[in-house]
């Protein structure tokens, strides 16, 4: 029986290990939340736990050791020295995270091994890549060119669950959510470069009518002219990368960034109320400070952006209860305390591919490739689902040897998105692809 070493016990892990126990796989989930992995393997005999931190760099080599590939759901920061660890013990290692420049520096090594370095086989990163290479191929194997590209992905809860004014619950790592908000961004469209300041990250919007849902926010998300090699798309005038989010959320993310709310500057907060923590982030006194704070933001009192604060307590005599931190630390805080996806409510994934290819006998199609897919309550989200089922089918397949490549990977070729896609569609998850659709299907 192979054996497989998951480090890592977060919101989105549980269905890896559903998967990999059900398909007969010996497992170990390594990690200080010891009684959440215990959870999770639910007394199958063929799961344990070990109470371990990245603390303690001795254990890992030994049970790097003792396994025949690890996964890490550890912070993206320790994934090379994860890595390394693999190296030496001559073990593949997957990860659903961004290839850091440290990890890229092993590919060779790697190679040389014969081991597999899998990174970005989630959600976004991961299936967005599966999806978009498998569209991307089919164009270029008719001897197309992309022309424009668009990629929108949402983690968002479900339309009954959006019920604060920030329109979000939080379903996966809620520090990095709120993190990714402070992001510059960097898209390619018809041909110029467009950077955007964090300061402006939640001012470049468009509206974006998805089937089913409605219409929704979408922001840029990061840097998305690296994709231009990533995908082979050098011929492509638009390449565009997005979030999206239902209306409310960058408005009232837009106005916390404006007054500093998610800052890193550190200051003492000790016995500072609520609204005075408010009232000093937005240069005014305590009194009226809806109104004066509304004025600031050239916003009304009855304001998206007012009212969000409002509903987390930002007007309240309540108590900050910290002495020396970050508004960073206190606002994310109180996102967390307000903000948590509740067990008996149903969280969604959006993702969006829309593409204009051009044929060499001049004729045009635009391309859609669509997914919508919901949680189940008390079970697993959506957004765990979409996460943690391409890596765990990666796992499986690196084990059977139905993936053979080495070296550092990200999922953007066939001899790997092929098969996870083929045995994600027999999970229910799965994209529509629409061909043939008129030039006016595409975004503007």
């Amino acid at each position: 029986m192979k054996k497989v070493l998951i480090l890592g016990a977060g919101l989105v892990v549980k269905p890896m290990v559903e998967y990999l126990l059900r398909n007969n796989f010996e497992l170990m989930i390594a990690s200080p939340m010891k009684e959440r992995a215990d959870e999770m393997i639910n007394g199958n005999p063929h799961g344990s736990s070990l109470d371990w931190s990245m603390d303690d760099p001795a254990m890992l080599e030994k049970i790097v050791t003792d396994y025949d590939i690890t996964v890490s759901f550890l912070p993206y920061k320790f994934h090379s020295d994860v890595a390394k660890v693999c190296l030496r013990h001559r073990k593949s290692l997957v990860t659903a995270s961004y290839i850091q420049p440290g990890m890229m520096d092993l590919d060779e090594s790697a190679k040389e091994a014969g081991l597999l370095f899998l990174n970005e086989i989630g959600l976004d990163p991961g299936i967005d890549h599966m999806t978009a290479m498998k569209v991307i191929d089919h164009i270029h194997n008719k001897k197309g060119k992309v022309e424009e590209f668009y990629s929108i992905c949402g983690a968002l809860p479900a339309p009954e669950s959006a019920d604060n004014p920030f329109k979000y619950k939080f379903t996966w790592s809620p520090k990095g959510v709120i993190l990714a908000s402070r992001n510059s961004a960097l898209y390619l469209k018809k041909g110029k470069k467009i950077h955007i300041a964090p300061v402006d990250l939640f001012k470049d919007t468009f509206t974006y009518n998805f089937p089913g849902i409605g219409d929704l926010d979408v922001y840029p998300n990061r840097d998305s002219i690296s994709y231009s090699d990533i995908y082979g798309i050098q011929e492509a005038k638009t390449i565009y990368r997005g979030t999206f989010r239902y209306k409310g959320w960058c408005e009232a993310l837009d106005a916390m960034k404006s007054i500093g709310m998610l800052d890193d500057s550190l200051n003492d907060y000790q016995n500072m109320s609520c609204a005075e923590f408010l009232a000093e982030r937005c240069g005014s006194g305590v009194k009226d400070l809806k109104k004066n704070l509304a004025f600031k933001l050239s916003v009304p009192v009855q304001s998206v952006a007012i009212q969000a604060l409002d509903f987390l307590g930002f007007f309240s005599d309540e108590k900050l209860q910290y002495n020396k931190t970050t508004p960073f630390e206190i606002t994310s805080d109180r996102m967390i305390n307000k903000m948590m996806l509740h067990d008996n409510e149903r969280d969604a994934v959006i993702l969006q591919h829309i593409f204009l290819a051009v044929y060499p006998d001049g004729k045009r199609e635009v391309i859609k490739s669509s997914m919508l897919d919901f949680g189940t309550p008390a079970t697993n989200t959506s957004i765990a689902r979409t996460v943690a089922l391409p890596a765990a089918i990666a796992v499986k397949m690196i084990l059977e040897k139905k993936i053979e490549v080495t070296g550092v990977h990200r999922p953007v070729i066939p001899q790997i998105y092929d098969p996870v896609l083929n045995e994600l569609k027999t999970l229910g998850i799965e994209m529509k692809e629409e061909y043939g659709l008129p030039k006016s299907e595409m975004i503007q």
